[in-house]
């Protein structure tokens, strides 16, 4: 189990960041929208806490800037039918926080908002996990939606493909300092209605 990385942030690649360690080793880490919107600049140092999810298909790390947010992440998989892609896409459309508070709440219009989650499944997730988030203490209304969790939200309701609009949200991140909602909804327009070949 490969439970914590830390070391110097190497580079940004889509969803992904690449964590060299002191050691020389590079490891290729998946993390949700706020947790690549809080990480250092490329060149800082900064840790991790990982989670390895083996599958049929490959094995992939993910990871996380809270301790806590590894635990929800590792609880949201014990639903049936719940991948990592899901999860993720929890992580990064309501944040951890809010993930937790919809599901204690049996508030399925909210898990419902996120692509890859209908009525069906949102169900599914109180039915299955609610009880499994007794120990986790998520004050309401605590720590909000980053602004990158909110640009991805926006676009949705813009009406551009769930996967396009983060794609676009982690890029406006990556080539851009801190930045507001606002800034980044432009941003990531900017990028979604560039020439193919290129970026306004």
């Amino acid at each position: 189990m490969i439970a914590t990385i830390r070391g110097v942030l190497a580079a940004r690649v889509g969803d992904a960041i690449i964590l060299e360690t002191d050691g020389g080793v590079g490891y290729e880490i998946t993390v949700p929208l706020g947790v690549l919107e809080r990480l250092p600049a490329v060149g800082a140092r900064c840790a991790l806490h990982t989670e390895l999810v083996v599958r049929e298909d490959g094995w992939t790390l993910f990871g996380f800037d809270r301790p806590g947010d590894r635990v929800i992440f590792q609880r949201l998989l014990m639903a049936s039918g719940f991948g990592p892609k899901l999860a993720l896409a929890l992580l990064s459309g309501l944040g951890p926080d809010r993930t937790v508070r919809s599901i204690q709440g049996k508030d399925i219009a909210a898990l419902s908002t996120v692509p890859g989650i209908g009525r069906k499944k949102a169900e599914r997730l109180i039915l299955e996990l609610q009880d499994r988030f007794k120990d986790v203490v998520v004050e309401p209304g605590a720590r909000t939606s980053s602004a990158a969790e909110e640009a991805a939200r926006a676009l949705g309701a813009l009406g551009y493909p769930p996967a396009q609009a983060d794609e676009a949200v982690r890029a406006a991140v990556a080539g851009g300092g801190e930045a507001d909602a606002a800034t980044l909804i432009r941003r990531a327009l900017q990028i979604l209605t560039a020439p193919k070949g290129g970026r306004a």
